[in-house]
């Protein structure tokens, strides 16, 4: 691990938190990257700054100093707790790692976690992926739909994408690892009790299932950090399936529409005649698809022609 991945560990990492310790969040690294870019400096000098550098160069208030010692102060302790990890299979890879997910630093530009806790075969972050969400209560029909629309993807050379939610999420995950695909999971909660499993153990180990997590291994769900994920997703993918959304509520409705909102990919959706919230995603500019569509994310249909105005004719010229 390089110096600088460290420092934004020491900084960053939600491992080892005593009394008044608070590591900063994505915003906060992100102004402090800045400032260190635009004084050609890198995240490893500040490990050696004291309280006057912090005050003088950063003029930090005293709460903020002592904010930032106290992380530093952590370091020997931290490190500790990331060899443990190691030895589990766990590492971690934060914004200073070539490895660190290329395609969120392109599409989310200052809104992406500064560290990720990863376990299986980080090479599969390089593979061109559809992503898969939907709500978490489905009926059989819901999951037949996926099951053969990541069929469809597979055999177009497409790894999945998901959040690793009950559901549409766990049903894609589970049809690509079965058909001999591969998966990409981004957890809202504890990647240690996931790996607990069997099934998902034996994908890992095998290269074939790679699990992140922006938050400590054995962390509990967050409805915040859900949400955060989604754009993950949708980042990650070269075209995300939306195959069930509630109208105007639900992680898969928000994430739809933050992704429609931001461009981050085309966002396809099942032209389902009963479902309401997927037919309002579509009116907002989501692409419909239904079980005879070929599983080409990267082929969009062409926007409509536009309609000529049909109105009064104005002459120039007196009759």
């Amino acid at each position: 691990m390089n110096q600088n991945a460290e420092a934004i560990i020491v900084f960053c990492s939600y491992l080892c938190i005593g009394k008044d310790v608070r590591p900063l969040d994505s915003r906060e690294w992100e102004k402090l990257a800045r400032w260190l870019a635009a004084n050609e400096m890198e995240p490893k000098n500040l490990l050696e700054f004291t309280r006057a550098d912090f005050y003088e160069k950063l003029q930090c208030s005293t709460a903020q100093a002592d904010r930032l010692l106290r992380l530093i102060g952590r370091s020997a302790s931290l490190s500790f707790e990331v060899g443990s990890y190691e030895n589990m299979g766990v590492q971690l890879v934060t914004r200073a790692d070539g490895t660190y997910p290329k395609e969120l630093k392109k599409k989310l530009r200052i809104a992406y976690p500064p560290i990720f806790y990863c376990a299986g075969n980080l090479e599969l972050l390089e593979d061109p992926t559809v992503g898969y969400v939907g709500s978490r209560a489905v009926e059989a029909q819901d999951v037949e739909f996926t099951a053969r629309t990541v069929q469809k993807t597979l055999e177009r050379g497409f790894s999945v994408v998901s959040g690793g939610a009950k559901g549409v999420d766990s049903a894609a995950e589970t049809e690509a690892l079965r058909q001999g695909g591969r998966a990409v999971v981004f957890l809202a909660d504890s990647l240690m009790q996931r790996l607990k499993k069997r099934d998902v153990l034996e994908a890992v180990q095998e290269g074939r299932l790679l699990l992140l997590s922006a938050v400590k291994p054995d962390a509990g769900f967050q409805t915040r950090i859900a949400m955060e994920r989604n754009r993950l997703i949708y980042s990650q993918s070269s075209g995300t399936v939306a195959v069930r959304s509630e109208l105007n509520k639900g992680g898969t409705w928000a994430g739809a529409t933050e992704c429609l909102k931001h461009g981050w990919c085309p966002v396809f959706c099942w032209n389902h005649p009963k479902y309401a919230g997927n037919a309002a995603l579509i009116k907002k500019g989501a692409i419909p698809i239904d079980t005879s569509w070929d599983g080409d994310v990267l082929k969009l249909p062409a926007p409509p022609a536009p309609q000529e105005e049909v109105g009064e004719q104005i002459t120039f010229f007196d009759n």
